[in-house]
């Protein structure tokens, strides 16, 4: 399918969509984590004995999945006869995963189970040089395939800092990512590669990744929120990504904070972003911290009251609008991922003190503040595992 648009959702199960498919899917995905019996799968899924035997014995007919005999596994904890141990088949071919943030171009191959084999990284302003930072994710492609002497597979999934029609694949917003408006970054590297390319808003993938690798695993409804240079969501709702309408769902940081008048990338004052990201924070730590640069990484900064203080105030004003949303969707769970995310403590602490002040309290009491378990790698794992299963359709 060379040089054609691929234009798929990303819920994998959309060519299994009867609710007997549906179960086989999920007990499918949760064999990715790794070995594990049947009893654990009626465990961690909730799943009825029957329903697990009857989706696995499908799996391993399809060649999906196969099944250690017991016998020779040697004798059990008790005094039955020995659990086999189920294991996914390894899936052969690669596909590739492409990360643009707005101040990095990650880009990884990725095996056919959806493991990295080799990645890398450019640090450069995508949001003001689309077409360099597209041809940087090309060159560095081809520099992975090169060293590395591997096969750059049959997919690409990319996700990209900013609002993406679903319906015409074009970037819609001319004020968040300035020099990408009105092109199609599917098309755009369909051209530079030569591959078929499915695009996503960031966000969603590190829903992704987390859903199916990190913290969001064994959770049907959750939000993930990037809080990086940029702040989005993703929102997870019965184990599926939910985009909205247009695709814009998560689009939270442009969210008004009464009070405040900081200029925005968006040209508007006030915005969630502009007062909670990196810059906003690093600006403030280098201000009470001089010798520091206020354009440098949070990682490895000083860990004092003050920038905890800074930090904590920062999970506040987050937790304020999450308050709202988890209102609305009463999520199981709040995944605090990107950069910020990455620091813990003080920020997740922030968020969590006002949920659970300004949230509904059977909302608050139930509902889970957790750091990304992938941290600020969520969004290039979500495109590595898109990637690998797309790739065995």
């Amino acid at each position: 399918m060379k040089g054609g648009a691929y234009h798929q959702r990303m819920d994998v199960t959309s060519d299994r969509s009867s609710p007997r498919n549906r179960t086989r899917e999920e007990i499918f995905r949760a064999l990715q984590g790794g070995s594990i019996t049947r009893a654990h799968l009626v465990e961690t899924t909730g799943l009825s004995r029957s329903t697990v035997n009857h989706a696995v014995a499908r799996l391993i007919a399809e060649g999906r999945v196969t099944e250690d005999d017991p016998a020779v596994k040697g004798p059990g904890s008790g005094s039955g006869r020995p659990a086999g141990v189920l294991r996914c088949v390894p899936r052969h071919g690669n596909a590739t995963a492409i990360d643009f943030g707005h101040t990095h171009v990650k880009v990884a191959v990725v095996d056919g189970s959806g493991h990295m084999v080799a990645q890398r990284r450019a640090d450069l302003n995508v949001d003001l040089y689309a077409a360099e930072a597209m041809d940087a994710a090309a060159d560095m492609l081809r520099e992975l395939r090169q060293d590395h002497e591997i096969d750059a597979g049959s997919t690409v999934v990319v996700g990209i800092p900013g609002p993406l029609d679903s319906a015409s694949g074009l970037v819609r917003s001319p004020t968040i990512l300035s020099s990408w408006v009105g092109l199609d970054p599917g098309q755009e590297l369909i051209r530079r590669l030569d591959l078929p390319v499915h695009v996503e808003n960031d966000a969603v993938l590190g829903a992704y990744g987390e859903l199916r690798r990190g913290a969001g695993k064994g959770y049907a409804d959750f939000l993930y929120v990037k809080v990086s240079h940029g702040i989005g969501a993703g929102i997870v709702l019965n184990s599926e990504p939910y985009r909205g309408s247009l695709g814009f769902a998560g689009e939270i940081g442009h969210t008004p904070l009464s009070g405040y008048t900081e200029l925005c990338r968006c040209g508007r004052r006030g915005c969630l972003e502009a007062v909670v990201s990196v810059s906003s924070i690093m600006a403030q730590v280098a201000h009470t911290h001089p010798s520091l640069q206020s354009d440098a990484s949070l990682q490895g900064q000083p860990d004092d009251p003050t920038t905890r203080r800074i930090l904590n105030d920062a999970g506040r004003m987050l937790g304020g609008v999450l308050s709202v949303l988890s209102n609305l969707l009463n999520p199981a769970a709040l995944i605090i991922g990107g950069e910020l995310g990455a620091t813990g403590g003080p920020l997740l602490e922030g968020i969590d003190a006002t949920v659970k002040r300004d949230a509904q309290p059977a909302i608050a009491a139930s509902l889970k503040v957790l750091p990304a378990q992938l941290g600020d790698n969520a969004e290039l794992v979500g495109a590595a595992v898109l990637a690998g299963e797309l790739a065995q359709r």
